[in-house]
């Protein structure tokens, strides 16, 4: 008796001689021998499904990733240099000469340790995402710090009313982020919880409070603007003292000190620290005219 074979399943031979020389050869018997990443899978491979093996021709681009991974590098190499200049600036008397000196240098390590993260959280969307919204936070709070000190007057105009406007919309992305995570299953969008970019929300929204406060504000006193200096640059700080004690950096770390809570310790330093400035600064009765803000 004659057996019917559909039309669907017919395999043309020129597929099957290229199933065969192709590198999953020997896929059917020894599944787990095959070089390719699908190996462990029971499924044919493509030639086999009468379809064309898009995968055989595909170069990988050793470009790409080199440039990737030199970007993960800097971006580390940037960050501990942050976390280095950023204690001494707050270690040192405010004001002073190597204050200064260490300020700037911790400006521009972040700065551009923070822009790595946001391009890489680009490039690397499936597991690094929020690293771009926490860079771009990066850069936003360390150039208002900055442009804080330069602008006379109050009101945002020039760059810093563009920095105003970027951390805007970055506040209502990682909101939208947030809310996202929150209705998936597992309650994480791009393998981060909600809450992660909750809390970066937070902060994000605390900056452009203060961005509107100044907006609406006819005069911005001199010890106000240095506060606001103090703190933003104390957040940034913040970040990247975490990116390197509890976030990413941690795994350089002995598995015992992750598990005992002293990596956290620079991070709640860094907050108290930034606290007692902020009310040194505010209640303190210096002015510029006369010194040193306290």
């Amino acid at each position: 008796m004659p057996i019917a074979i559909e039309e669907s399943a017919t395999v043309p031979v020129s597929s099957m001689i290229s199933c065969r020389k192709s590198a999953c050869d020997g896929q059917a018997k020894r599944p787990e021998k095959c070089p390719r990443r699908h190996a462990r899978t029971t499924a044919p491979c493509a030639a086999m499904q009468g379809r064309p093996d898009t995968n055989q021709n595909v170069r990988i681009p050793h470009t790409m990733q080199y440039a990737i991974a030199a970007s993960v590098w800097a971006h580390v190499v940037l960050g501990a240099l942050a976390v280095l200049a950023g204690a001494a600036a707050l270690a040192m008397r405010k004001g002073s000469p190597n204050h200064i000196k260490s300020g700037q240098l911790f400006a521009i390590a972040m700065g551009l340790s923070s822009l790595l993260g946001a391009i890489l959280g680009l490039v690397r969307f499936e597991d690094l995402y929020i690293t771009f919204h926490g860079g771009v936070l990066g850069v936003t709070l360390i150039a208002s710090g900055v442009l804080t000190l330069r602008t006379k007057g109050a009101g945002l105009t020039g760059w810093a009313l563009v920095v105003a406007a970027i951390n805007g919309f970055n506040f209502l992305a990682l909101l939208l982020a947030g809310s996202y995570a929150s209705g998936m299953p597992e309650g994480r969008l791009a393998g981060f919880h909600a809450a992660d970019y909750f809390f970066l929300a937070g902060m994000a929204g605390f900056a452009a409070a203060g961005d509107l406060r100044m907006a609406v504000r006819r005069t911005y006193p001199y010890k106000h603007r240095i506060a606001r200096h103090l703190w933003r640059m104390c957040l940034g700080f913040f970040i990247a003292a975490g990116s390197a004690f509890t976030g990413p950096g941690a795994s350089a770390f002995p598995v015992a000190w992750q598990e005992s809570g002293l990596l956290s310790l620079p991070e709640l330093i860094i907050f108290v620290l930034m606290l007692y400035w902020l009310a040194r600064t505010l209640m303190g009765k210096r002015t510029q005219a006369s010194g040193e803000p306290s």
